[in-house]
This record gives C-alpha cells, structure tokens and sequence, in this order.
C-alpha cells in the first residue's frame, strides 16, 4: 500500500484558496453532513469540546468517504504525547494552538516527527501506517504531515517572523478571539485594534510566503482576509450555524 497523500498540504502549498468549516458537535452524523457540504477542510476540534482521541478517530474515518475534503484536527494543547496519539490515529494536518515563540513552534515541529529529525515515538502498527501495510512507512512517514500553527496572542502576533521561519511549519493560522482577549478586548474581535493586529499579520505572512489562516463568523471580515491573502479560511462553525437556524426558525414563527 501506498503512503496516503495529502491534499490540503498541496493545495496551500501550491497558493490554492481552501475553504473550510468547523466541527464542534462530536457527533458522526454531523460529521458527515460536513464532510459532505463541499468544503475543502473540515476542521475536528479537539482543543474546545469534550472530543476524545477515539472520537478524533471516528471523525477521521467518517471523513476519509469523502476524498474532496480533507480533515485537520486540533489538539488540546502543544504536546508531544499528545500530537503522537493524533499521529498514530491517522491525522495528517495538526493545527497546534496557542504558539506564542519560536521556541514552541520548534516543538510543535519536533513533535511530528521520528527520530533523528523530531521527538515522535514510533509505533508500525497504528492506522496511520493503515496497520503496517503502508511501504516504507518508517522513512516516509512525514511527507504527507501538515502542521499548521495558532497565533492568537499579541506576544505571537510579535514573534510572528521567528514563528513562521521554523523549518517544518506549513501554515500560521491567526486566531482572532484569544488575540482580542490578550489585547484587553476579550469578546469584541470586531474592536479596530484588533483588526488591525489580524490584518497586519496576514499581510506580513503573505510577505513571507507563508500560507496564512482565519476564521470568523462574520461573513464580510472571512471576505477581507481572504481579499488580504489567507489560503485557508474556515466560513462557520457547525455549532453555530445550528443555533443561527434555530433562531431565525422561532423568529419567523
């Protein structure tokens, strides 16, 4: 068997605009419906929900029918254990929270992989080497890997050059609710400081070469990240585009 590729690593390498939503319901079925809907990634987060790694698991496999649409999961924390468990399930893109140094983005990075290049413990029996059956799984475990790291503090919003120049990271994703708490606004990601924070370190990203994400749920903020330069931009989250209906459902009645 062959080591299974990754699509959304190539496409943001590549400068291809990916559009993703975000699953917060750990439920199959609105796995999915996501999964299903013609995103480009759905996002499985594990930072925020009570998801479990079997839980990861399933949503991995729940995503894997449709081969349009790629998954990413995030961890609870920048952890080594904590990546390796994910690794080994079979997530191929990490979106790792809460990087504030280079030095952390080293981690993160030594994280994904085996020794002598990273800190990952090596297992040849788990789904990510589809239970040994992938050919020379030991040497090319890493080519499909994606590691795709949070900036959403102003003190990574500082080291954003040093973060983004650690070899091994694919992306830098800004996180714009915890970077509004870190500047003194917490709740109002929409205060002009804060804007201004996001749009500045998308640009500088951009100036970098360095694929850059966001999300948000405010549909002309997404448009004006997107016109900046961010290449993978999630649209929603599941959760609330559920409450969002059922509002305007009651309303409506």
């Amino acid at each position: 068997m062959k080591q299974p590729q990754n699509a959304f690593k190539s496409a943001i390498k590549a400068g291809k605009s990916q559009l993703g939503i975000w699953n917060s319901i750990a439920e199959p079925t609105v796995i999915e419906a996501l999964a299903g809907a013609g995103f480009d990634w759905v996002l499985i987060d594990a930072e925020h929900t009570p998801l479990s790694d079997a839980d990861v698991m399933r949503a991995l496999q729940v995503i894997a029918a449709y081969p349009e649409t790629s998954a990413i999961v995030r961890p609870v924390a920048n952890d080594t254990a904590v990546i390796k468990r994910l690794l080994d399930i079979g997530a191929q893109t990490l979106l790792v929270p809460y990087v504030e140094t280079r030095a952390e983005a080293q981690a993160a990075v030594d994280a994904m992989h085996y020794g002598p290049r990273g800190l990952r413990g090596y297992a040849g029996l788990t789904r990510s080497s589809r239970y040994g059956q992938v050919e020379g799984y030991g040497t090319g475990a890493s080519d499909p890997l994606c590691l795709l790291l949070q900036v959403e503090t102003a003190k990574g919003i500082e080291n954003l050059d040093a973060i983004a120049g650690v070899e091994g990271v694919d992306g830098v994703f800004i996180g714009p609710a915890d970077l509004a708490a870190s500047m003194g606004h917490p709740g109002n990601t929409g205060h002009p400081d804060v804007v201004g924070a996001v749009e500045h370190a998308i640009a500088r990203l951009k100036e970098l070469g360095m694929p850059a994400g966001f999300l948000s749920l405010d549909d002309a903020q997404n448009a004006r990240c997107i016109e900046l330069g961010t290449t993978f931009t999630a649209v929603g989250v599941d959760m609330a585009l559920l409450l969002s209906g059922l509002k305007n459902l009651r309303a409506r009645f």
